[in-house]
C-alpha cells in the first residue's frame, strides 16, 4: 500500500512522441500518424490507459496540424477502446496562435501549462492571455485539462482558472521534474509541490513526470506518495539504461507496470482510468 494509504488502481500515461526526440536519437520514436497509432496500441496492450499526443511534420519538427491530431485520435479510438486521448497544447516549436487548433476535435483531455519557464535553450512562454484562451477553448469543447506544473507558481495559475470558472475544482495535475533550467528532480521539491497542491487544489488528482534518466526514480517517488497516475514514454526518456535505448513505448510502459506492482498497487483498466480522472466511459 502506498505511503498515504491510496491503494486505488494507477493510471499509466504514455507520452509517445513529444516535440524533441528524433529518429536519429532513437529509431523507435513514432513520428508519422501510422507509427503513432501502432506504437500507442502496443503501449495500450502493455497497460497504458492514457495517451499524450504530439504530432510531427514530415521533417519530424513539431506540428499543430489539427488534421494530424484528428487522424491519431481516430486510430486510437478504433484500436485502443476506452483509452484516454490527451492532446498536447505545449509550445516548443509551435506558433502560440496554433496551439489550441486541435481542441475542436474534442479529445478527452489536453495538457495546459499555466505559466512560463526556462527550458534548455528557450523560454517556454505561456502568457496569461494564452493560458486563459486555451482554458476557455477546453471548457467550450468539453476537454478536461491536465495542468503541467513546471514551477510552484503554476499551481496558483491553475487556482485562478478555477476561480474564473474556466475549469472545475478537480483538475489533473502533473509535476514535471528534471527539465534542464527548470525544476530539478529532487524528492524534497516533490513534497513541497504536493503539499502546496493539496492546499490550493484539494480535489485535484495528480502525477509526476521525470525527464530522461529521472523517469524511473520520479515514478517511484510518486507511487510512494499515492499518486493517481504515473507517466512514461519516449517523449520523456529514450533509454532503458545508459547504454541501451528503449525498444518501444510499450517496453517503457511494461517497466511502469512493474513499478506499480512493486508499490502494492495495480494498473487501472480503461474504465477505471476514466473514472479516476473524471471522464465518462
Amino acid at each position: 500500500m502506498a505511503a498515504n494509504g491510496n491503494d486505488a488502481p494507477v493510471v499509466i500515461a504514455v507520452a509517445i512522441t513529444g516535440s524533441v526526440p528524433r529518429k536519429k536519437d532513437n529509431p523507435a520514436v513514432p513520428t508519422t500518424v501510422a507509427e503513432q497509432i501502432e506504437s500507442t496500441q502496443q503501449a495500450f496492450e502493455a497497460g497504458a490507459t492514457l495517451a499524450h499526443i504530439h504530432v510531427r511534420n514530415d521533417d519530424e519538427s513539431p506540428s499543430s496540424d489539427p488534421a494530424k491530431f484528428a487522424a491519431v485520435q481516430e486510430g486510437l479510438r478504433r484500436h485502443c477502446p476506452g483509452m484516454i486521448v490527451q492532446f498536447s497544447t505545449g509550445g516548443r516549436g509551435r506558433d502560440p496562435a496554433a496551439r489550441g487548433l486541435s481542441l475542436k476535435h474534442r479529445p478527452d483531455m489536453a495538457s495546459l501549462s499555466t505559466g512560463s519557464v526556462n527550458f534548455p535553450t528557450i523560454v517556454y512562454e505561456n502568457a496569461a492571455s494564452l493560458v486563459t484562451d486555451l482554458a476557455t477553448q477546453m471548457k467550450e469543447n468539453g476537454v478536461r485539462p491536465e495542468i503541467e506544473i513546471f514551477d510552484l507558481s503554476h499551481l496558483h495559475g491553475a487556482k485562478r482558472l478555477i476561480e474564473a470558472g474556466l475549469m472545475d475544482e478537480r483538475p489533473h495535475v502533473q509535476f514535471v521534474m528534471g527539465v534542464q533550467n527548470a525544476m530539478p528532480a529532487d524528492e524534497h521539491l516533490l513534497d513541497i509541490l504536493l503539499n502546496e497542491c493539496r492546499r490550493t487544489l484539494p480535489k485535484a488528482t495528480w502525477t509526476a513526470a521525470g525527464i530522461g534518466r529521472n523517469q524511473a526514480v520520479v515514478m517511484d517517488w510518486a507511487l510512494a506518495r499515492g499518486a493517481d497516475a504515473v507517466r512514461t514514454g519516449l517523449e520523456d526518456n529514450i533509454r532503458i539504461a545508459k547504454d541501451r535505448l528503449a525498444a518501444s513505448n510499450a517496453e517503457l510502459v511494461s517497466l511502469a507496470a512493474e513499478a506499480v506492482a512493486r508499490h502494492g498497487r495495480r494498473v487501472a483498466t480503461p474504465a477505471e482510468a476514466r473514472a479516476a480522472l473524471g471522464l465518462t466511459t
